[in-house]
């Protein structure tokens, strides 16, 4: 058989080994972890706190950036613009679950894959230490007292603040001024500096600051209350029918282009499911009142649907929603 002969023959044949090839290769270089919010936040101590393990599990550098603005979008955006091939990461929360219901962009996390669902957090109701207020009852009736004067700082429609206050919404009359800021840090930084008055954040990002003093926690948006925050009452404390809505809050993790190569996004998520399992790692968690999450794949898939759908229909039901669900497919949660 001559040489023409034998490479045609061997054209027809499969490639084996090229997965476990590309799994060994990978990464060959320092990979880009894009940040969607800014500096100080939760997304963004999770992803600091994190990344140290990650890299001593891959051998290699994530150089981490934060792109901020358009509600995360523009981070997403950048993410999925790049080649696809998972030296681009994501990390992301939960606000692009909401992008197509608040029509901020046709992208979400269906175009990703789930590399890891690091944690999840619940919302604390932090104020500017010198307000008069001491509970969530206090902030509520302030409100209404005073509709369209009192500044809450958010990142923008579909972050956590936003889908808060449309939850305290459902309770009553809850018309406040909205300031946006790229990230939970910058607003809780603006509340404590006077330029907004109250916030609804994650947990992992105002505890110090309360420990500290430098905020005061109203609430703790849950039905239950936090260890890491003794003596703050959960919302249902004030305002029992919000029990129908929780428990709630975001969460914090890391995607790649769905269509990166198979093997590339197995040894991410090989890296960030032992990353995530470093006991330094999951004590600051615990300490902050996050609860760590360690899931990829399919099973990452399945809550991140199952939040959609409970969050989308929040905001339908609410009158916030600028699509219905319902046209988008995404079904009314059971």
């Amino acid at each position: 058989m001559d040489r023409r002969t034998l490479l045609a023959g061997m054209a027809g044949l499969p490639l084996l080994g090229t997965n476990s090839a590309l799994a060994q290769d990978f990464p060959a270089r320092d990979l880009l972890g894009v940040i969607q919010w800014g500096a100080g936040g939760a997304t963004d101590l999770t992803v600091r706190a994190v990344t140290p393990h990650v890299e001593a599990a891959l051998g290699q550098k994530i150089v981490l950036q934060n792109r901020t603005g358009g509600t995360g979008a523009i981070g997403l955006t950048y993410v999925h613009g790049q080649p696809a091939d998972a030296y681009t990461l994501l990390f992301g929360a939960e606000n692009p679950l909401l992008y197509r219901v608040l029509n901020i962009s046709r992208l979400d996390y269906t175009d990703f894959y789930p590399v890891c669902l690091l944690a999840r957090s619940v919302p604390v109701i932090v104020a500017n230490k010198d307000k008069p207020w001491n509970s969530l009852k206090d902030l509520v009736a302030d409100v209404r007292a005073n509709p369209g004067r009192i500044r809450m700082a958010g990142t923008g429609p579909g972050g956590q603040a936003h889908v808060v206050s449309t939850m305290i919404a459902s309770t009553g009359p809850f018309r406040h001024i909205s300031v946006p800021f790229d990230g939970e840090g910058p607003g809780l930084t603006a509340i404590q500096g006077g330029h907004a008055d109250w916030m609804a954040a994650g947990s992992g990002a105002v505890a110090e600051h309360v420990r500290a003093g430098r905020l005061k926690a109203l609430a703790v948006f849950n039905d239950t209350p936090l260890a890491s925050l003794p003596g703050v009452a959960p919302a249902t404390a004030d305002f029992p029918e919000l029990g129908r809505l929780l428990p709630w809050g975001s969460f914090y993790g890391v995607w790649v282009k769905r269509d990166a190569p198979e093997a590339a996004r197995n040894r991410l998520a090989e890296a960030f499911r032992t990353g995530a399992a470093n006991p330094q790692f999951t004590q600051l968690m615990a300490n902050n009142g996050n609860v760590v999450m360690n899931i990829s794949g399919a099973e990452a898939d399945a809550f991140l649907a199952r939040w959609q759908s409970v969050t989308a229909w929040i905001l339908q039901e609410a009158g916030a929603a600028r699509t219905s669900p319902a046209e988008l497919n995404i079904p009314r949660p059971s």
